[in-house]
C-alpha cells in the first residue's frame, strides 16, 4: 500500500493500454506506483488506463513510444521521470506474436518485426532502467519485470514458433540480466503467462484458441490477465526481495 511518507516509486509498463499490460499498471497504481503508462499507437486505450488509475487516487501518465526505436526508448524514460519521478520498476510488457504461421511460411519481414519489439525492446528498455537504477551509477536499485510466455519453453510448434523462439530470448536475457545487476540493488525476473484471457488470441486470427485449447490446461481453463498482473506486482515488491533470475509461471499447470 502507498505510504504518504514513502520515498515516491515510479514504473514503467510498456504495452500499458491493453490486456497484461493494463492490468499491471492498474493494480501497480492501486499498489502506490506512479505509473508511466505507454503505448504505441492506440493513446485511447493508453488514457483509459490512466484515468481509472487516476479515479482510484493514483498517479499515471501516459507516454507514446516504440520500444523497438532506440529514440524513442530513451525519450519514454526521460518523459517518465520528468513527470512521475525517479524510475523504481519496469515491466516489460509490449510485444507482438507475428500472427500464426510455420516456419517455412513465415516472411522474413515479421520474423523481423517480432525480434525488434519483443527481443530489442525488451533489452534497450532495461538498458534504460539499469542506467538509473543501479547503484553502480548512483541509482538507489529497483526492480524489472520481463513478460515471457509458456510458448518460450512449448516451443508454438504448428502456430507461432518465431514468437516462441522471441520469448525464448527474453528468459535467457533475464537470467543473465540478473546476474549481472544482482549486486547492484536490481531484481530482474520474467513471469510467463500461459493461455490467458486477452484480445491477443482474435487480433493473431484465431478468436477461438482458448476454448479449444482449455482441456489442454491442467486446471481447465484459461487464466486472467488479473491474475499474471497479481505475479508481476509481487515480484517488484519487497516480498520478492531474495527473488531474481527467476521466470514465474502462471499457467495453470500447462
Amino acid at each position: 500500500m502507498s505510504n504518504a511518507n514513502a520515498q515516491p516509486r515510479t514504473l514503467i509498463v510498456t504495452g500499458g493500454g491493453r490486456g497484461i499490460g493494463a492490468a499491471v499498471a492498474i493494480l501497480g497504481g492501486v499498489r502506490g506506483y506512479a505509473v508511466a503508462v505507454n503505448f504505441k499507437s492506440d493513446a485511447a486505450a493508453a488514457e483509459g488506463v490512466v484515468l481509472e488509475i487516476v479515479e482510484a487516487g493514483g498517479r499515471a501518465f501516459s507516454i507514446q513510444a516504440d520500444v523497438a526505436n532506440e529514440a524513442d526508448v530513451t525519450r519514454l524514460f526521460e518523459i517518465a521521470e520528468r513527470e512521475l519521478g525517479p524510475i523504481t520498476g519496469l515491466v516489460n510488457n509490449a510485444g507482438i506474436t507475428g500472427g500464426f504461421s510455420r516456419v517455412e511460411s513465415v516472411k522474413a519481414e515479421t520474423l523481423l518485426q517480432v525480434l525488434n519489439v519483443n527481443v530489442a525492446g525488451t533489452i534497450l528498455c532495461a538498458r534504460e532502467a539499469v542506467r538509473r537504477m543501479s547503484t553502480r551509477n548512483g541509482g538507489c536499485g529497483g526492480a524489472i519485470v520481463n513478460v515471457s510466455s509458456r510458448a518460450a519453453e512449448i516451443g508454438g510448434g504448428g502456430e507461432w514458433v518465431h514468437y516462441a523462439a522471441s520469448k525464448g530470448a527474453v528468459d535467457t536475457f533475464t537470467i543473465g540480466l540478473a546476474r549481472e545487476v544482482a549486486a547492484e540493488g536490481i531484481r530482474v525476473n520474467g513471469v510467463a503467462p500461459g493461455l490467458i484471457e486477452t484480445e491477443l488470441h482474435a487480433t493473431s486470427g484465431a478468436p477461438d484458441r482458448l476454448s479449444r485449447l482449455a482441456p489442454s490446461i491442467p486446471m481447465q481453463r484459461a487464466g486472467t490477465e488479473q491474475e499474471v498482473a497479481e505475479a508481476v506486482l509481487w515480484l517488484l515488491s519487497p516480498a520478492a526481495s531474495y527473488a531474481t533470475g527467476t521466470i514465474v509461471q502462471v499457467s495453470g499447470g500447462r
